[in-house]
């Protein structure tokens, strides 16, 4: 099968705390070796079973805004009161050397990306099947207090606000039918016409040949 070379892909999943796009994430990062994960740099406290560099780059709040000063972000937000950022320089290698990067952030996050980047952008918006299910997704985690689960989900109104935002809304009511989805998805952004490289060429060759009958 003819393939082409290509410009990689920004994959953004986003979604209100507990609807499932870190469960996405790790699935398509775990069975897909043509995308990276975008680690963002953040402010918050680092939980017991994360790692530095490679969950998050964690730092400092003076350290932050030393990057975001020196123009070192693609995107910058405030999310429950801590700073995310995703750092430049290793997103725009990885496009340029036609590797896809899987962004998951919130909404603030994607809207500053589209002012930049939205050529290479496509984006996905996770909503929970209800919000009983969204609360009892959030406790199961046992990863935040009451007061943390009830802030969440009074975020969760605003952030599900912006869903017309995004090129596709998923219903996450079965994490494997839903990552599938996000996988079909990826597909179709990678044959996108104008992703692909040395395409020109290719016609104007094939054009060459009838000529030459």
């Amino acid at each position: 099968m003819t393939e082409f070379p290509r410009r990689g892909v920004m994959l953004v999943l986003a979604s209100p705390s507990g609807a499932g796009k870190s469960s996405i994430t790790r699935a398509l990062f775990g069975d897909d070796r043509k995308i990276d994960l975008s680690v963002s740099v953040t402010t918050r406290a680092k939980r017991t079973d994360e790692i530095d560099g490679k969950h998050y780059y964690f730092r400092t709040v003076d350290e932050f805004e030393v990057m975001r000063a020196n123009g070192e972000l693609l995107e910058w937000a405030k999310v429950h009161d801590n700073f995310y950022g995703t750092p430049r320089a290793h997103v725009e290698e990885q496009l340029a050397s036609g590797n896809d990067i899987l962004f998951d952030i919130d909404f603030q996050g994607t809207l500053q990306l589209y002012e930049k980047c939205r050529a290479d952008m496509v984006t996905v918006f996770i909503l929970p099947p209800s919000i009983k299910e969204l609360k009892s997704r959030l406790e199961r985690r046992a990863q935040d207090s009451a007061g943390t689960i009830e802030k969440r989900l009074r975020n969760a109104k605003l952030e599900m606000g912006h869903f017309r935002e995004y090129d596709y809304v998923l219903v996450n009511d079965d994490l494997e039918a839903s990552t599938q989805k996000v996988r079909t998805i990826l597909a179709a952004a990678r044959l996108r016409r104008d992703r692909l490289r040395d395409l020109d060429g290719f016609v104007k060759d094939l054009q060459d040949q009838i000529d030459s009958i």
